[in-house]
């Protein structure tokens, strides 16, 4: 059974910092491509980044390019997003998931339909 558990979230002041920490179980963790997503209230989830299960290579919604990192331990089973000059419109749920290498990507990356698992989210707020 995939297990994903967010953390890292909380207040944090326009222009400060975050990291957020996704610990995975439950599978063959270095062979999956891992996102990170948000959702605000009233609005659709939408990716913010993922990172390849091969290359490490990532990708980045234009929002948040330039001021978010996203990085992966395999050895600690564990993705990361590094949240740089944070604005207030961070404010969201976030999310990670998984996609199995069973299945390729039809559409982007970064789209929340193309991943089967997900975590459970952490909320992180951005006071102006």
């Amino acid at each position: 059974e995939v297990q994903l558990v967010e953390s890292g979230g909380g207040l944090v002041q326009a222009g400060g910092s975050l990291r957020l920490s996704c610990a995975a179980g439950g599978f063959s963790f270095d062979d999956y491509v891992m996102g990170w997503f948000r959702q605000a209230p009233g609005k659709e989830r939408e990716g913010v980044s993922a990172i390849t299960n091969s290359d490490g290579s990532t990708r980045y919604a234009d929002s948040v390019k330039g001021r978010f990192t996203i990085s992966r331990d395999n050895a600690k089973n564990t993705v990361f997003l590094q949240m740089n000059s944070v604005k207030p419109e961070d404010t969201a749920v976030y999310f990670c998931a998984a996609k199995s290498p069973m299945w390729g990507f039809r559409g982007s990356v970064l789209a929340p339909d193309e991943y089967e698992d997900w975590g459970q989210g952490t909320q992180v707020t951005v006071s102006s």
